[in-house]
This record gives structure tokens, C-alpha cells and sequence, in this order.
């Protein structure tokens, strides 16, 4: 395990009980603001992303955004016939500061197709 500033996350399916796998997700920094999303992936098998999101000086001081595509998500678990045509949760968007030594820091989203909870994971 390493001390390097990192940002890692991951997605629970509480509907399921299993990690959620193939939720598409996109970083920004929203303070300072960039141009463009800082990272986007997709989480693997075990709901997380193959590397941190950011490590080391690229993770700085700031007010940044996690933004979890969870209807695209829960509409392939149903097989896409059975989803409403306007999801009540579409995009998931997670707002949070980073402070100065952070270190490591883990944005955890449990979510269904209507309710979501986040905390500070390790």
C-alpha cells in the first residue's frame, strides 16, 4: 500500500447486492475549474476502476465532482425493455473537497434505481 495522494472509488448495487460493474463515470474539478473532465472510466466487476482516478500532485487542493451514470446502468440490468424511458435517477453527481494531505481518499456510491447514499471510504 502506498502513501501517495490517490482517488478511488466504487459502486454497490443494492438492488442486486453486488458490486455494480460497467457504471460509466466522469471526474471534474469544479474549483479551480478546468476546461475538461480530469478522468472518465467505467468500473469493472468489482464496481471500481482498474486505477485511481487521480494520484500523487494531480490530486490538489480543490472542490471537484464524481458524476455516475447509473440509468444507462440500471436500464442493462433489466434488459432495457422493462426501463421506464425516463430513469428517476439518470446521472448521480457527487460534489466534494479536497484538502491539502489528503491522501487517500475513497468516494463509495450504494445506489438503486431511486435512492443513493455516499460516504468516505479507505
Amino acid at each position: 500500500m502506498t502513501d501517495a495522494p490517490r482517488l478511488t472509488t466504487h459502486v454497490l448495487d443494492l438492488t442486486s447486492g453486488r458490486p455494480a460493474a460497467g457504471v460509466r463515470l466522469v471526474l471534474s474539478r469544479l474549483e479551480p475549474a478546468t476546461a475538461s473532465p480530469l478522468a472518465s472510466t467505467t468500473t469493472n466487476a468489482d464496481g471500481r476502476t482498474d486505477d485511481p482516478l487521480l494520484t500523487g500532485p494531480d490530486l490538489s487542493p480543490g472542490r471537484y465532482e464524481l458524476a455516475f451514470s447509473v440509468g444507462e446502468y440500471f436500464a442493462r440490468q433489466s434488459g432495457g425493455a422493462e426501463a421506464a424511458p425516463l430513469p428517476y435517477l439518470d446521472v448521480v453527481p457527487i460534489h466534494f473537497g479536497v484538502s491539502a494531505g489528503a491522501g487517500h481518499l475513497h468516494v463509495a456510491l450504494l445506489v438503486t434505481p431511486w435512492s443513493y447514499t455516499t460516504y468516505r471510504g479507505s
